[in-house]
């Protein structure tokens, strides 16, 4: 893992999905192969392969403290292009660092991360008004998580972290997105843990190889995806649990 630290110029920027966006590392570590984020390596010069490589803005707290000072107060997606817990927040602590200015000038933050390692923030995270904490989870077979996540934690680790955020009383939700063969197994699972679930509509056609080999033959049509979708939302709805289908 080729690990650089820098001096970043801001790190509270505008987003599509939320208000802002503050991502404070450049990569991730978990390089799953359908990563979206992959695109920054247009950006970024590495020549290392996506997942291999981590930049660490070490001067993001600082940056975020001065930026919130002067921004219209919105909600902030922490993070859009990497995971804020992958395993160098352990050392650097900058998404604990970044979320303590937030709370602390009460701005509404969404977190979301495959890593357990959000529960020793659940201090910060308990009893803010305007946090939730969510969980990109994209099926319930461990065996698929490996071909596609083999360096991101266990759905089991997952599932459990969201548990106890969940009876923490913080909003809690999942994202399901990919949607990947053994997704149907997921509603059961989430039963109680969630507030709402996100389930990602279309096919990026990155696995379907993976889809024939699992029976999913229809799964170049993007109408199987949506179809697919609506049963997990059948599903999750019919256990109380609310559902929106995207893109």
């Amino acid at each position: 893992m080729f690990v650089r630290e820098i001096t970043a110029r801001g790190v509270l920027s505008k987003s599509k999905v939320f208000d802002y966006v503050v991502n404070p590392y450049v990569g991730c570590q978990h390089g799953c192969a359908y990563c979206y984020a992959r695109f920054m390596k247009r950006f970024t010069g590495h020549s290392q392969p996506w997942g291999e490589f981590v930049d660490v803005k070490v001067n993001a707290p600082d940056l975020l403290r001065r930026q919130v000072a002067k921004a219209r107060r919105g909600r902030v997606w922490v993070s859009g292009v990497c995971d804020p817990y992958q395993p160098l927040e352990n050392k650097y602590r900058l998404t604990r660092r970044c979320l303590e200015i937030l709370v602390q000038h009460h701005w509404e933050v969404t977190v979301q991360t495959k890593s357990p390692l959000v529960l020793r923030d659940i201090d910060l995270l308990r009893g803010a008004p305007g946090v939730e904490v969510g969980f990109t989870i994209t099926t319930a077979d461990e065996n698929m998580r490996k071909l596609f996540e083999p360096k991101a934690p266990p759905i089991e680790e997952r599932l459990k972290a969201l548990d106890e955020l969940h009876r923490a009383g913080i909003r809690t939700f999942a994202m399901i997105a990919p949607l990947l063969p053994g997704a149907e197994g997921l509603p059961l699972r989430l039963n109680g843990k969630v507030d709402y679930v996100l389930v990602d509509r279309m096919n990026y056609h990155y696995a379907d190889w993976l889809y024939r080999k699992h029976g999913w033959e229809s799964a170049l049509n993007d109408d199987f995806f949506y179809a697919k979708a609506k049963e997990l939302a059948t599903v999750l709805t019919g256990q109380g649990i609310e559902c929106q289908i995207l893109f």
